[in-house]
């Protein structure tokens, strides 16, 4: 063999040995990500928690606490986006909304979306297995309890809770929402995302964007992909509810600090629901430090309210309920 064909050969050999490690490090990321998803609720503890008087006296109002409202010292929001590293840990469960939020809603309207749906995006506990699904399901299968006044808002955007998102599912990160390999080839278009199949699909008026637990693995493009799907939601006229998560996986709260920051900079709401799991056993996670704590939603019963996943749901609910009635009805008293 002449010394080109030599190291023609020699380099075509190179070339395919690095395609191969490319291709492998992709599969352990992706087996990694779909790995941290269960496609089950976990088993409830097998001894059931004795109720906690300081647990059992939980309530978790839609109007925030002083303690659950920014340091006095902070600034108020202003244009420019700046927050205090810590900030996003007292930003209130319950989000509050702004001119911002009315105007792409109506904008949204005037595109066409529905004013009665609204879309998931994230993980696989974004899917109605965990996530909401319970209050398309009937009345036998939650208690509001107290909390009677969210009958209104599961009425409103009913068939929205039980629906499989295009754009939530096992494994799912911000850049996967992003990505068209990872779109449904059942109902989604060539070359189009998971993102923006849901959103030409099912119409929504608004959108939880519950992102980062798979995004430890790849966290220097956390920031860039989120603004990705914030201008994309926001061109389209869907309000974003931008979601923290209660898992701390990347060890200094940086995602959940860059998901507050993302909802400051562009003036939309926030759902904090790490501050909601804060008051629970291990702060509403399983010892893994990934997944949820579960119980039925039963949101008058003390001992399952100890859990995280019905504390998830019933602050999803009021969530949605306050975006939805400052939105629809934006003028003050009426």
């Amino acid at each position: 063999m002449r010394p080109s064909a030599v190291r023609q050969a020699s380099s075509a050999c190179v070339s395919v040995a690095a395609s191969r490690r490319r291709a492998r490090s992709a599969l352990a990321v992706a087996f990694a990500l779909i790995a941290s998803c269960t496609s089950l609720p976990p088993t409830p503890p097998p001894t059931p928690l004795a109720p906690d008087p300081q647990i059992s006296a939980l309530r978790i109002d839609p109007v925030p606490s002083e303690t659950a409202s920014p340091p006095s010292t902070s600034p108020p929001p202003t244009a420019t986006p700046t927050l205090a590293p810590d900030a996003w840990q007292t930003y209130p469960i319950v989000p509050e909304v702004s001119e911002r939020a009315v105007e792409i809603y109506s904008r949204g309207l005037a595109l066409g979306n529905n004013p009665g749906a609204f879309s998931k995006i994230g993980d696989c506990e974004s899917t109605p297995t965990w996530f909401l699904g319970d209050f398309d399901r009937g009345a036998g299968y939650y208690r509001l309890g107290e909390h009677s006044e969210l009958e209104a808002v599961i009425g409103r955007f009913s068939g929205s809770f039980l629906r499989e998102s295009l754009a939530a599912g096992r494994g799912f990160s911000a850049s996967s929402v992003l990505t068209t390999l990872w779109a449904n080839p059942d109902q989604c278009e060539p070359d189009e995302s998971p993102l923006a199949c849901e959103v030409r699909v099912h119409r929504p008026s608004m959108a939880f964007v519950m992102l980062g637990t798979n995004d430890r693995w790849q966290d220097e493009m956390f920031e860039s992909r989120m603004r990705e799907i914030l201008d994309y939601l926001v061109e389209a006229g869907v309000v974003p509810i931008l979601a923290t998560k209660a898992d701390n996986l990347e060890g200094d709260g940086s995602l959940n600090a860059t998901i507050v920051r993302l909802a400051y900079e562009y003036d939309l709401p926030l759902w904090n629901y790490w501050l909601a799991v804060q008051p629970l056993p291990s702060h509403g996670l399983q010892p893994d430090g990934a997944h949820i704590t579960w119980a039925r939603n039963h949101f008058d019963d003390a001992a399952a309210m100890r859990n995280g996943w019905p504390v998830r749901n019933l602050t999803a609910l009021q969530a949605l309920d306050a975006v939805w009635r400052a939105v629809a009805d934006p003028e003050p008293g009426a």
